[in-house]
C-alpha cells in the first residue's frame, strides 16, 4: 500500500504541475496577443457641396490626414456637379435627409467661388442660414468651406473670402479659409501646382492643402505637428517632405490669420466684384 500511495501522490503532483504549466502558458500567449483598441472618432462630419469637394475626394483626404496623426474622423459626403446650396436644399440631393440622420459634429457647406457679390453672395448667405437651422436642430455645428476662384480670376480671392465669411457669420458657423491657405502657400512657393488641368478644380496637392486647413480647424490640432506626408483621395502622395511642411505651415497660417468666427462686416480691403463671373460652379 505504501508503494501505491506513493504512486498516487506522484500522479497528483504531475497533474497539478501540468495544470500550472498550462495556466502559465495561456497567460504568456495572451500577453503577446494584444489587441490594439480602435482609434477614437474625434469628429463625425457631413460634407455638402459640389465637384470642388468631390475632386480628389476631400473628405477621404481629411480622414487620411487624421489617421496619420493617430486621430480619426468619420464622414459622409453629399455632392453633385455644379450644385449650389439652394439646389441641395430644394431637393437636387438628399442632403436634408442625411442631416436628419443626426450624430454629426459638423456639417461643412460648400458651393462655387461666389466671387461676384450680388445675387450669388446673397444666395450663399440665405441658404447657409436655412441649412444652419436644420443643422442646429440635430446638435451639429455649421461650417463654411471657402474655396478659390478660377486661375484667370485670381483678383477675386478677397471677394470669395468675404462671401464665405459673411455666410459663416450669418449662419453662426465656423469659417474654413481653405482658399486663403492656397494663397499663403504661394507666398512661400509660387510654383506649387494647386490647380488641376482645367485651372479651376484642385490638383491632388490643392485638395491636400485645403484638407489640412479644414482638419486643423475642426480638430483643433496644429497640422505642423503631423508627419510630413501628403494624401489625396485617401491615399499617400509622392510629395517631398519639405513641400509638405510648406503646405502644413500655410494651412496653419490661414487659420491663425482668419478666425473661426467671422465678423459680420467684410474685412478691411476686401475686393468688391460685380458682374456675372464665368468659370464658376454652383454660383
Amino acid at each position: 500500500m505504501p508503494g501505491r500511495e506513493a504512486i498516487l501522490f506522484s500522479m497528483v503532483q504531475a497533474m497539478l504541475l501540468a495544470i500550472v504549466i498550462a495556466l502559465l502558458g495561456a497567460r504568456c500567449s495572451t500577453s503577446h496577443a494584444v489587441v490594439e483598441p480602435p482609434l477614437p472618432v474625434a469628429h463625425r462630419v457631413l460634407f455638402i457641396g459640389n465637384s470642388l469637394t468631390a475632386t480628389n475626394n476631400l473628405p477621404a483626404t481629411i480622414a487620411a490626414i487624421a489617421r496619420s496623426g493617430g486621430d480619426s474622423i468619420s464622414y459622409k459626403a453629399v455632392v453633385g456637379p455644379g450644385l449650389a446650396l439652394i439646389d441641395h436644399y430644394n431637393g437636387a440631393t438628399d442632403a436634408l435627409a442625411v442631416i436628419r440622420e443626426g450624430g454629426w459634429d459638423y456639417v461643412v457647406l460648400q458651393q462655387g467661388p461666389t466671387s461676384t457679390g450680388g445675387v450669388c453672395q446673397d444666395s450663399l448667405i440665405l441658404w447657409s442660414t436655412m441649412f444652419a437651422s436644420r443643422i442646429e436642430a440635430v446638435g451639429a455645428t455649421t461650417a463654411l468651406f471657402m474655396v478659390w476662384p478660377a486661375r484667370d480670376r485670381l483678383a477675386y480671392f478677397d471677394a470669395v473670402r468675404t462671401a464665405y465669411q459673411l455666410a459663416a457669420s450669418a449662419a453662426h458657423g465656423v469659417f474654413l479659409p481653405a482658399g486663403e491657405a492656397w494663397r499663403a502657400a504661394w507666398v512661400t512657393d509660387s510654383g506649387l501646382p494647386l490647380y488641376g488641368p482645367d485651372d479651376f478644380h484642385p490638383s491632388p496637392m490643392g485638395t491636400f492643402l485645403a484638407s489640412l486647413e479644414i482638419y486643423e480647424r475642426l480638430s483643433g490640432r496644429d497640422v505642423r505637428t503631423l508627419p510630413p506626408v501628403a494624401f489625396a483621395n485617401g491615399v499617400r502622395l509622392a510629395v517631398p517632405a519639405d513641400k509638405v511642411r510648406v503646405l502644413q505651415a500655410a494651412a496653419h497660417q490661414a487659420n491663425q490669420r482668419f478666425p473661426a468666427v467671422s465678423a459680420a462686416a467684410p474685412p478691411p480691403g476686401a475686393a468688391s466684384a460685380s458682374g456675372p463671373g464665368p468659370g464658376t460652379l454652383g454660383c
